[in-house]
């Protein structure tokens, strides 16, 4: 008589079938195979409340808050790693010209009281763009490269002009370029070869150069074109000590800022 095999033996007694199962196990030879004994469901514990809150706040985002930069709204999203990068000319203020912004600056004032002084002065060569990290060192070295050729200019700014940012977030009282225009031109066409390398954008197609004089939160044309903007030009012509009613400069090179990043 044959013996029946192992894992079809039926017992009523648990002890005799934990047995025969550890009898097939051993006798990997026999007619057939064992089955895999599959493995127990491990259990997740639960993460206590302590250690949830442990890390809240660590991964904030930057604040927005325009009541901290004048009102100032971002023009660009932020994105961890950017840097917002501009081109410009820096401009040394003498003492005429501060003389003639003391002068208008009061002028302006009587039509938009919110308007600032500038703390610094330039002149323009690219709009801002975004430049990852990586991108800056090649970036400064592509700028140099391409403006190592051009000589120093002089330029005569003697115009008051009303200006406005892409998004008209911006107002600014500035003095526009009347002599000189052709040089800047050059300049920003070499700018532009080097934002066109890194696939950032161009400068505008119509420039008007000019030195920012005052600034203020808002589109405040309507207040400062017209009547405003006739005062402010005769003042700046006739009302003023000798040499004050223009702005003078050489442009010995170009600067160029990074404002920080944006991450």
């Amino acid at each position: 008589m044959s013996a029946a095999p192992l894992v079809g033996y039926s017992s009523s007694s648990s002890e005799d079938e934990d047995e025969a199962k550890a009898g097939a196990q051993a006798q990997p030879g026999a007619g057939s195979c064992p089955r895999a004994q599959s493995p127990l469901p491990s259990q997740r514990l639960p993460v206590p409340d302590s250690v949830l809150h442990m890390f809240l706040g660590t991964e904030e985002g930057p604040e927005d808050d325009s009541a901290k930069h004048g009102g100032r709204v971002r023009t660009f999203p932020h994105e961890r790693g950017n840097w917002a990068t501009h081109v410009y000319v820096p401009y040394e203020a003498k003492e005429e010209f501060l003389d003639l912004l003391d002068m208008l600056l009061p002028r302006a004032q009587t039509y938009v009281p919110r308007l600032v002084r500038m703390e610094a002065f330039h002149l323009s060569l690219s709009q801002s763009v975004v430049l990852r990290h990586h991108w800056i060192l090649p970036f400064v070295q592509a700028l140099k490269d391409r403006m190592a050729s051009f000589q120093g200019f002089f330029f005569i700014a003697n115009r008051v002009k009303i200006y406005t940012n892409q998004e008209k977030t911006r107002t600014f009282v500035g003095l526009e370029v009347t002599s000189g225009h052709a040089q800047f031109l050059d300049l920003v066409s070499e700018v532009d070869r080097v934002m066109e390398e890194f696939d950032l954008t161009t400068f505008y197609q119509d420039p008007s150069f000019h030195i920012s004089l005052a600034w203020c939160v808002g589109d405040a044309r309507l207040q400062l074109e017209g009547q405003c903007l006739r005062e402010l030009q005769v003042n700046s012509r006739y009302g003023s000590t000798e040499g004050a009613e223009r702005a003078t400069g050489c442009v010995p090179g170009v600067a160029g800022e990074l404002t920080g990043p944006e991450g």
